[in-house]
């Protein structure tokens, strides 16, 4: 089996993935994106899995490991494989006020950005994701509320060992949650 966790950029998979690493299981990442004032507990990354559309078969490299993938990558998943999805979910308007902070204090922000249109594309983007997840008999998939996870972190935590089917520390993954560094809200 492997694991993933996905959503969209700054919808909380690091955060997921914080809480699937102390509740037990093993993370395939390479420590080169390293923590930052964006994401302070680190990223938990393989750079390696960039080249998924390339290069299907680094995959196997996961098995019995928890990885990220972006949500983009996920149509490029090959079969043979059984996936367990941990697909995080945070609304829209808090997903790109937090780029936007990002990419501010990277100098990388562009002004003129449409939200709108960033919205309705992410909107598009999800709805393929969510029937190719839906469609793929090797593919099961949790969706998660961010929120739910910063609210109730022991259920969340519980829901997904269950999801699993594998024995994880239930309290260490709660732990992990820091509704500090929730910052980047719509309301």
């Amino acid at each position: 089996m492997i694991t993933i966790v996905s959503g969209l950029p700054r919808s909380g998979t690091s955060l997921m993935m914080q809480m699937l690493v102390a509740g037990g299981m093993t993370p395939l990442s390479d420590g080169e994106r390293t923590a930052d004032a964006d994401n302070p507990r680190g990223y938990l990354e393989w750079e390696r899995i960039k080249q998924l559309p390339n290069n299907p078969g680094c995959i196997s490299e996961a098995e019995g490991k928890v990885v990220k993938v972006i949500s983009r990558l996920l149509l490029s998943l090959p079969a043979g494989h059984d996936y367990r999805v941990v697909f995080m979910q945070r609304p829209l308007a808090e997903v790109l006020a937090s780029q936007d902070q990002m990419l501010r204090r990277r100098g990388n922000y562009k002004e003129g950005a449409n939200p709108a249109a960033m919205a309705a594309a992410f909107e598009k983007h999800l709805r393929e994701v969510y029937a190719w997840l839906d469609g793929k008999p090797y593919v099961k998939s949790i969706r998660v509320a961010y929120h739910e996870a910063l609210k109730q972190p022991e259920e969340v935590s519980q829901k997904i060992a269950e999801f699993l089917g594998v024995s994880l520390n239930v309290e260490a993954m709660t732990q992990q949650v820091d509704a500090s560094l929730y910052r980047n809200r719509t309301a």
